[in-house]
């Protein structure tokens, strides 16, 4: 059996890992435009992921508190990959 409350453990984890370091590296002058490219593709992955682990939490019945906890992980992925999208846009400009 799936242990979706551990996946979201680890899952919020990694996102606070990434809510630290994603402005440092958007921050960086020497960044490419590819390698931004790939940060914004590897969040909306994430993105997606968290939102399908929502719905999991949701259809199997957890509490709210939790179904609200992930939900918080999705919008916060999707605030990380629009801040990519934003850095991508302005280099193209």
């Amino acid at each position: 059996m799936t242990d979706w409350i551990a996946i979201l453990k680890e899952q919020t984890a990694a996102g606070d890992r990434m809510s630290r370091e994603v402005p440092s590296i958007l921050g960086d002058p020497d960044i490419s435009q590819e390698q931004v490219r790939k940060l914004f593709v590897a969040l909306e992955e994430q993105a997606d992921f968290t939102e399908k682990l929502r719905m999991a939490l949701e259809k199997f019945g957890h509490d709210f508190a939790v179904v609200k906890a992930a939900e918080r992980l999705e919008e916060r992925y999707a605030d990380l990959a629009a801040s990519a999208a934003e850095k991508l846009k302005s280099m193209r400009d």
